[in-house]
């Protein structure tokens, strides 16, 4: 279903009449020029079409897109499947309508065509059309009149096939048995036209493939380019990681001993505090006793 909807004014009673200088006048300039290289690379299809309306798939960068383009009081609805955030339309809006400007001005200059001549033509209903198998005339009902037409209508008819155009239109007197065989002719060339639109189409869908897959196989190969740098860091602060692990064990061994070494240090000052005590206690005895001594020497006579 279409994603992107535009409702522009438009004065035209008809989609024809949208000429290509009207689409760039309102149109950005690069959605435009894409637009224009799209027509050139024969991308859009066309598969219903009126004066008011067109249905259309076109082949883009990333993808088959849908629109629908209508014209409905005195506006220009375009809906397209695409998210490109283009204003007033998308690029893929203004391809279709420079291809349907393109096929509308071919059928007016040939309208004894029946088809266009473009991948991008409406698709047709062949059922008025006579079957190459239906060739009811024989070969002694020919005149040898009808075969000069069919000969001087032939000669037209390869060089249009050459430059792949139109064929000529058939005799104006087709009452003989040759008309059922131009008419062969003309369904061969249909369905080799066709053939060939769907040869281009699924060319085109191919080269964008393969350019889809040679974008995703550069993202690939980036992203394991990224994940292999990646995987390399992961490693350098894994083995940050085991260093970092084993110097905190040598710390907590360290402090281990160092507390230790502390309760040693504790004890042995508590030891020497204790000792010091019993120092001066044999000091303060020994301050007593010469001071008795020198008082007992002063007392003492003299001879």
């Amino acid at each position: 279903m279409p994603a992107m909807t535009n409702r522009i004014p438009c004065s035209a009673e008809r989609l024809n009449l949208l000429v290509p200088q009207m689409i760039q006048s309102i149109a950005q300039a690069a959605a435009f020029r894409v637009a224009r290289q799209y027509v050139m690379e024969k991308r859009v299809r066309i598969s219903d079409a009126n004066d008011s309306r067109i249905l259309s798939t076109l082949i883009g960068n990333a993808g088959l897109y849908e629109q629908q383009i209508h014209l409905k009081d005195g506006h220009l609805v375009s809906a397209c499947s695409c998210s490109v955030p283009e204003e007033p339309l998308c690029r893929h809006s203004i391809a279709v309508l420079l291809e349907y400007h393109r096929w509308a001005g071919h059928q007016e200059s040939s309208p004894s065509s029946t088809q266009p001549e473009s991948p991008s033509r409406p698709q047709t209903h062949h059922s008025n059309k006579p079957s190459p198998p239906a060739l009811q005339s024989s070969v002694a009902d020919i005149t040898l009149s009808e075969i000069l037409k069919l000969v001087e209508w032939l000669q037209p008819a390869m060089k249009a096939i050459e430059k792949e155009q139109p064929l000529p239109p058939s005799p104006t007197d087709e009452a003989g048995g040759v008309s059922a065989w131009i008419l062969a002719i003309k369904s061969l060339d249909d369905r080799r036209r066709e053939t060939e639109d769907v040869l281009v189409t699924l060319e085109a869908e191919l080269r964008d493939r393969n350019a889809y897959a040679a974008r995703l196989t550069q993202q690939l190969q980036a992203s394991m380019a990224e994940l292999k740098t990646a995987q390399a860091v992961s490693r350098n602060f894994e083995r940050e990681v085991n260093t970092y692990r084993a110097t905190l064990a040598k710390l907590g061994e360290l402090t281990s001993e160092v507390a230790q070494y502390d309760e040693q240090i504790r004890t042995a000052a508590r030891e020497i505090l204790e000792k010091g005590s019993h120092f001066d206690k044999v000091a303060m005895s020994c301050r007593e006793v010469a001071e008795t001594l020198h008082a007992s020497v002063k007392t003492t006579p003299q001879p």
